[in-house]
């Protein structure tokens, strides 16, 4: 869960984000790791390791991929001074320009 950002109080550090981004890639890696397990063990059968040695490798190998570039993604995108005065510029009111009036010419008139 994220910290707040009060007067005062610094947010979370990077090591933190990395964290937070690499257990919220792990949950979601478990999941989806133990629904294509389940899956293949269906169609395939369980091998020579078993039911549970297979769906297990299955979850863990997920859950290491997606905690990796879930938790390299979620440092990447740190919010830092350079990022943020980058970013300033496109959160400016839009610039009004005067609309050119083209004449369409129906060509039923015709």
């Amino acid at each position: 869960m994220p910290v707040p950002v009060g007067h005062g109080m610094s947010g979370p550090s990077t090591f933190d984000k990395l964290k937070m981004g690499a257990m919220m890639g792990g949950s979601v890696g478990l999941i989806i790791g133990f629904i294509f397990g389940a899956t293949n063990i269906i169609r395939f059968g369980p091998g020579p390791n078993g039911m549970l040695r297979t769906l297990g490798q299955y979850m863990v190998g997920s859950a290491a991929t997606f905690g990796f570039f879930m938790g390299i993604g979620t440092t990447i995108r740190t919010d830092s001074p350079i990022a943020k005065e980058a970013m300033a510029g496109y959160h400016r009111r839009p610039m009004m320009m005067p609309r050119q009036y083209i004449r369409r010419v129906n060509p039923e008139s015709n």
